[in-house]
């Protein structure tokens, strides 16, 4: 599963905005820890974040919009992996 998820974030992301994933990820992170936010808000955060980070890195066009919204995806995705590898084994029946 993991590597279908790598070759997806290959696929579809530019090279140049791979480095935001670990950068937006401590952002949720510290977002997470901060009792002022509630957790609903965090993605949209991150999503708005993402965009604004790379129209810095790509300009200021459609294609740096619609990476934002690939990296903020591929953020909450890791995180989403995290939280399932960090529970505990269940079992099936």
């Amino acid at each position: 599963m993991e590597a279908s998820m790598v070759e997806l974030m290959k696929k579809y992301l530019v090279d140049n905005v791979l480095i935001l994933i670990p950068v937006l990820y401590y952002v949720g992170y510290l977002l997470k820890q901060s009792q002022n936010i509630p957790d609903k808000y965090i993605p949209w955060i991150i999503t708005v974040v993402s965009i604004v980070f790379t129209i810095c890195i790509l300009g200021i066009n459609v294609n740096s919009v619609i990476q934002g919204f690939l990296v903020a995806g591929a953020t909450v995705m890791v995180n989403n992996y995290k939280k399932q590898l960090d529970k505990p084994n269940e079992t099936l029946g």
